[in-house]
């Protein structure tokens, strides 16, 4: 019988009938702790199994789902941003709850959860249901750190197949321009800043006025908003000092003018606040400006591919736009936008060739 310690406590592994156990003795790695297990603890547990009574009464009860949930969303509640946290549990209450919330997490089955997903894929894509199954995943995960399972049912259930759920279709210039004008003088700058920058629209609704900084023709992106909630930006990468093109500046001078001199954010609703996500934008000004113009619709997220791949398609370098876009190197970059990198028909390896 061995002493262990995981994650500073004690634990004691041992083979018993050629089947290996792990116990956790529920006691912190100290020094104290070490020698009570040494002297006192495993000698009993060592007579217990010669006597055969080791193994009674040593079945805890396993919680059920419900139960569990609960304990996964506090443990991982500080290394989780709040938006994903409040995603997670929602995605739990809509689609996990109504399922399995009684059901023991050790009388749950591989064809249980198969059906369970196939359900699911009847109403969601199989991105969201990928992401659903993350959340129910992580209770078995968890459950198997604490010892009150010995297996992951998820592991023998294939992930439903991701497609790209944002396909892109970046706009032409012509369109870009048709639209930024389009818009009325109050929300003009917010168009311009997701065509002309490739910010995120929660980035965009966020901006403060202290966030531009007009001589060094920079935007500071320090926060997003989503669900009506203010945090960090989506990842570390995604603080950045974005830089205000020559095209840009004039908009937001102009969204400088009208705004009052008390104003906090570029843009706020007529309760003078900001708004809590870009959907109502999108209902009052997106949708009716693409329907006035006959330009066939796509969702605000695709401005930021339209500047990616704008940008990219006439030469700018790769390195500044994965900057600008926020992404975490380069390789991230090219991986989304290599096609749309121009072919401008040069002889390859010309250089090679001696004259």
């Amino acid at each position: 019988m061995k002493l262990i310690s995981r994650n500073g406590k004690l634990w004691i592994t041992f083979y018993h009938q050629s089947k290996r156990y792990r116990k956790s003795l529920g006691l912190d790695d100290t020094k104290a702790n070490r020698k009570l297990a040494e002297q006192r603890i495993i000698p009993e547990i060592v007579y217990k199994l010669n006597s055969g009574t080791f193994f009674d009464n040593q079945k805890q009860k396993v919680p059920t789902v419900g139960e569990y949930a609960k304990v996964s969303f506090d443990l991982h509640r500080f290394d989780r941003s709040p938006f994903t946290q409040a995603d997670y549990e929602r995605a739990y209450r809509l689609h996990i709850e109504p399922y399995f919330d009684k059901k023991p997490l050790d009388e749950i089955k591989p064809s249980d959860l198969a059906r369970w997903q196939n359900r699911l894929l009847e109403t969601l894509g199989p991105r969201r249901v990928g992401n659903i199954r993350i959340v129910f995943n992580m209770f078995f995960v968890d459950a198997m750190k604490d010892d009150l399972i010995q297996r992951n049912p998820f592991t023998l259930v294939k992930a439903p197949r991701r497609v790209e759920s944002r396909e892109k279709k970046p706009f032409a210039i012509e369109e870009i321009y048709r639209i930024v004008d389009y818009m009325p003088q109050h929300i003009k700058a917010f168009f311009a800043i997701g065509f002309f920058t490739g910010m995120r629209t929660g980035e965009i609704i966020a901006l403060k006025w202290e966030d531009i900084d007009f001589d060094a023709k920079v935007i500071q992106v320090r926060r997003r908003i989503r669900m009506g909630v203010e945090g960090p930006p989506k990842t570390k990468n995604s603080i950045r000092d974005v830089e205000i093109i020559d095209t840009l500046l004039p908009y937001l001078h102009d969204n400088h003018t009208i705004m009052p001199d008390d104003a906090i954010y570029l843009f706020e609703n007529n309760r003078g606040k900001p708004f809590s996500t870009a959907n109502k934008i999108s209902a009052w000004y997106w949708k009716p400006a693409l329907e006035a113009l006959g330009i066939p619709y796509r969702n605000l997220y695709q401005m930021r591919h339209t500047f990616a791949s704008m940008m990219i398609a006439n030469g700018e370098d790769i390195l500044w736009v994965s900057q600008m876009l926020g992404h975490k190197d380069s390789s991230m970059t090219l991986q989304k936008y290599a096609r749309y990198i121009k072919q401008d028909g040069r002889k390859r390896g010309a250089f090679l060739i001696s004259s």
